[in-house]
């Protein structure tokens, strides 16, 4: 039963999502046919979505598969969803433990304090969980002080993560029905934070102008397609005929596979798309009910593709320049001693796409291009930094991709090195909390929050 409502219910994002939409419509009282539409179509928008994403994720595995053959580069590749599943024979229960008690914290958290996010991006509960259990357990705690403390540090986690970027997601969206509850966080502050220092007076990557003999661009779904395919048919000659016909195409022709995985990418964005449209849709109003009853004023904080319909063109150039600066770092990373990360697609795609939305909204096309780059920077460098933190995980050819698990991870590990009582280590850890919230409680109280529209989107 625990195995159920851990991992199949509340480890299902599409399930998670589904029951708070329910709830929300239930405590309107709406009728019982809005609330069975409302539900099932959020449920369904969360479903499309992650269709979107498993196409995407397809597409890009066979991307890595030929880049890896073509330039044989050894290295550690990120990836969220393999470093968890490794993880789950030692740290499965306390990961489960820590996923639950810490979203009630969330909920808890949001009652009582400024922050009023709840975080619905359940996957990503799942991952930080995991990787709180991992950091604690390594450095020697277990049982009731392990729950007790991962679950305060991951629901702390779930309402200040989005509260910094909130602001930027303001000038994003031009509202305030929503802000992204993702763990790349920082690299979508630190985005923002240098379109703001670069972008002074360049014009919105949306506001491109494109000759009308090529005015086919102006198609999100053609340019998405025409520039992977660019990406797929550089790749696949360096990789060779012989390699992707044998391994990967099934004797395809190696330039028509190349072809057909650059449209299946542009296909997957597409179905992403339809499916965060269809959620917002639906989840922002039904999230009503819960502001009203539960948590006043409650913000959902949704996964990052919420905010690629915003600025479709900055999606793209945000996921090049992020991979770009990914591929620099591989050269940089030995000079400083560390290990060879080599850049991970999906991560670099997500949250490289987030990162070109924010860097747009505060710094157009400059903001765009430096902003991704600066996560792509990011998303390299911390999780090389990671790895000696993670115990015998470090060593298994995988780590966490997105930078809040790699920024988290390296401090919480110093801190646990630091203190080796575990009673010094939580009140340590409690205190941080209390002063980060009560420097928010105050700061919210001197200047409330206002709604600002993006100058550049």
């Amino acid at each position: 039963m625990v195995d159920l409502i851990m991992n199949d219910i509340l480890g299902t994002p599409a399930i998670l999502v589904g029951l708070f939409a329910l709830l929300g419509l239930i405590l309107q009282r709406a009728a019982i046919t809005n609330i069975v539409s409302g539900t099932l179509k959020t449920v369904m928008g969360f479903v499309i979505l992650g269709a979107g994403a498993g196409v995407i994720i397809g597409s890009l595995d066979q991307f890595s598969s030929m880049f890896d053959n073509a330039f044989n580069i050894q290295g550690v590749i990120p990836n969220n969803e393999a470093i968890v599943a490794l993880a789950q024979d030692a740290f499965g229960t306390e990961t489960a433990m820590i996923m639950l008690f810490g979203m009630l914290v969330n909920i808890l958290l949001a009652r009582v304090t400024p922050y009023k996010y709840i975080f619905l991006t359940g996957h990503h509960t799942m991952f930080m969980a995991c990787l709180i259990a991992v950091i604690l357990m390594t450095g020697g705690m277990s049982g009731f002080p392990l729950v007790f403390i991962g679950s305060i540090i991951l629901g702390s986690l779930m309402v200040l993560m989005p509260a910094l970027i909130t602001p930027y997601t303001r000038k994003v969206t031009g509202s305030n029905d929503f802000t992204v509850g993702h763990f790349g966080s920082i690299g979508y502050f630190v985005a923002a934070f240098v379109g703001e220092k670069v972008g002074k007076n360049s014009k919105s990557t949306e506001e491109l102008k494109v000759p009308k003999s090529l005015g086919f661009l102006r198609d999100t779904s053609v340019a998405v397609a025409l520039t992977m395919f660019i990406l797929f048919f550089i790749v696949a000659l360096f990789s060779g005929p012989a390699f992707i016909e044998s391994e990967l195409s099934g004797g395809t022709n190696f330039l028509v596979f190349a072809f057909l995985q650059g449209l299946t990418f542009a296909a997957g964005v597409y179905i992403i798309l339809a499916g965060v449209r269809m959620l917002l849709a639906e989840i922002v109003p039904a999230f009503k009910g819960i502001a009203d009853k539960i948590v006043p004023n409650a913000i959902p904080a949704l996964d990052c593709p919420a905010i690629f319909p915003f600025a479709n063109n900055a999606v793209i150039i945000g996921f090049i320049f992020s991979f770009i600066a990914g591929l620099i770092s591989m050269f940089l990373l030995p000079l400083f001693g560390l290990s060879v990360i080599v850049p991970g697609l999906v991560p670099h795609f997500f949250t490289g796409a987030a990162a070109g939305v924010f860097g747009n909204a505060t710094g157009g096309r400059r903001g765009a291009v430096f902003g991704s780059m600066a996560n792509g920077f990011l998303i390299s460098f911390l999780p090389a930094l990671l790895l000696p933190v993670l115990g015998t995980l470090g060593f298994e050819g995988t780590t966490f991709g997105d930078s809040d698990f790699g920024l988290v991870g390296i401090v919480l590990g110093g801190i646990v090195e630091l203190f080796s009582s575990q009673v010094v280590f939580i009140t340590f850890i409690l205190a941080i909390l209390a002063v980060i919230f009560g420097v928010g409680i105050m700061r919210n109280k001197k200047n409330p929050p206002k709604v600002e529209e993006s100058v550049n989107s």
